[in-house]
C-alpha cells in the first residue's frame, strides 16, 4: 500500500454517519493507494435509504508520480463490490486528476459525492476540493439533472418500483434548487418546499424495502407524470433564468491543487 504524503492525512470524521456500519473508515484505510476523501453517496445521502439498502461509498484517490507519468500507468478508476457483516459495499474511486475533470464537466454525481455531508474520510486536499466546487458549478448542470430524470421515470413506468420513482422526484429538486441557489443539495427530505404533497409518505413507504413497489394509496400513473412534468418545467426554466455562469471558473485552481498534491506524494511503491 503507498503511503499518503503528508498534506492527505485522513481525518475520519463519524458524525452524521448515523444508522451506517461503524467500521466504513476501516475500509477507506484498507485501499490500495491513499485516499484524499471518502464519502456516502446513494440512498442514504438522498434521504430515502431501506432497511436492505447496500452503502454506495465514493471517493478519491492518489496515484503515485510514477503511475501518472511513466509507461505503467495506475487505475484512474478503482470499483469494487463486496458483503462485509452482511451489507453490501459498493465503492468506487477515481484518481484525482479524473476526478477533477468529472468536477469540470456538467456531472452533478461527482459534486453531490465532494459534497456529502457523510463523511468516512477526509484530508486537506478534500477540504480544498470543497471549497473550490462553487467554481465548478454552471447553469448546464441542468442537463444532468433533466437526463437523469428521464432515465429514472422510464425506469419507473417499467418496473413500478419505487426505488426509480423517488429518484426521478430527487433529481428534478435538486437541480431546480441548484439553479436557482448555486447550492448543491441531493437530500430530497430537505427539498419538501417545491414537491408534491405525497412525497415524505413514499419517502416513508420506500425504507421498508430497497426495491418495494408503489403503495397501492399512492398517487395514480397520470397524477405522477404530471407532477414529473411539471417539476421538469420548472427545471428548465430555473436553468434558462439561472444566475450560475456558461462554464466553471476553477480550472486553474484545480490544476495547481493537483501538481501540489502529486508533487508531494512519496516516491517508489511499497
Amino acid at each position: 500500500m503507498n503511503k499518503a504524503p503528508e498534506n492527505v492525512t485522513p481525518l475520519n470524521h463519524l458524525d452524521g454517519l448515523d444508522g451506517l456500519p461503524a467500521w466504513l473508515p476501516a475500509i477507506a484505510a484498507e485501499q490500495p493507494h491513499p485516499l484524499l476523501f471518502a464519502t456516502v453517496s446513494g440512498a442514504h445521502l438522498y434521504g430515502f435509504p431501506s432497511a436492505d439498502s447496500d452503502v454506495d461509498l465514493r471517493g478519491v484517490h492518489l496515484l503515485p508520480v510514477e503511475q501518472v507519468i511513466g509507461l505503467y500507468e495506475g487505475d484512474d478508476t478503482i470499483t469494487r463490490t463486496w458483503r462485509r457483516e452482511g451489507v453490501e459495499v459498493d465503492l468506487v474511486t477515481h484518481d484525482l486528476i479524473k476526478f477533477c475533470r468529472l468536477l469540470l464537466t456538467r456531472n452533478g454525481y461527482v459534486l453531490e459525492q465532494l459534497l456529502s455531508p457523510l463523511i468516512v474520510t477526509s484530508s486537506p486536499i478534500h477540504e480544498e476540493l470543497r471549497a473550490a466546487a462553487p467554481g465548478c458549478l454552471t447553469r448546464h448542470h441542468a442537463h444532468h439533472y433533466l437526463g437523469f430524470a428521464r432515465t429514472q421515470w422510464t425506469l419507473f413506468t417499467k418496473s413500478r418500483e419505487l426505488k426509480p420513482l423517488l429518484y426521478t422526484f430527487r433529481v428534478l429538486l435538486t437541480g431546480i434548487h441548484l439553479m436557482r441557489t448555486g447550492e448543491v443539495v441531493a437530500d430530497l427530505t430537505r427539498l419538501y418546499a417545491d414537491a408534491p404533497p405525497y412525497l415524505p409518505g413514499l419517502v416513508e413507504a420506500k425504507k421498508t424495502a430497497e426495491h418495494g413497489t408503489l403503495p397501492a394509496d399512492a398517487p395514480d400513473t397520470a397524477a405522477l407524470e404530471t407532477d414529473v412534468h411539471r417539476l421538469t418545467a420548472a427545471l428548465e426554466q430555473a436553468r434558462d433564468t439561472s444566475h450560475l455562469p456558461e462554464a466553471p471558473t476553477a480550472k486553474r485552481t484545480l490544476h495547481d491543487l493537483i501538481v501540489r498534491a502529486r508533487l508531494a506524494a512519496p516516491h517508489g511503491l511499497c
